[in-house]
């Protein structure tokens, strides 16, 4: 399996936060089908303070591009993405339209 590695901000309000965890308490069964649609085998999310981590885990038949394709023509994957930009913000040097910035590994034991 592969790893993926990615970073993002919230807006740094504690009440957007709370809410932001809230929604990801119960998140829509919808949005957990699509993740595995895509062949995400795991996906966890990590917080500090107001910056999130993402690590997902991904079999043999993902794509960066699959993915962008099928949530292109899933409403409820857009509605969603939608409402949690209203809780998020791109890192600063995201590039535009850029949300969750994939990182680099520097190390492994």
């Amino acid at each position: 399996m592969t790893r993926y590695c990615f970073a993002l901000d919230l807006k740094d309000d504690a009440q957007l936060i709370a809410a932001y965890e809230q929604y990801h308490q119960s998140v829509w069964p919808e949005i957990i089908a699509s993740i595995k649609e895509a062949d995400i085998k795991a996906l966890d999310i990590y917080r500090v303070a107001n910056r999130l981590f993402m690590l997902m885990e991904v079999g043999e038949d993902f794509s960066f591009e699959k993915k962008a394709a099928l949530d292109a023509k899933n409403e409820i994957v857009l509605q969603w993405e939608k409402l949690m930009w209203e809780y998020q913000q791109a890192l600063p040097t995201a590039q535009p339209g850029e949300k969750w910035v994939l990182m680099q590994k520097i190390f492994s034991l």
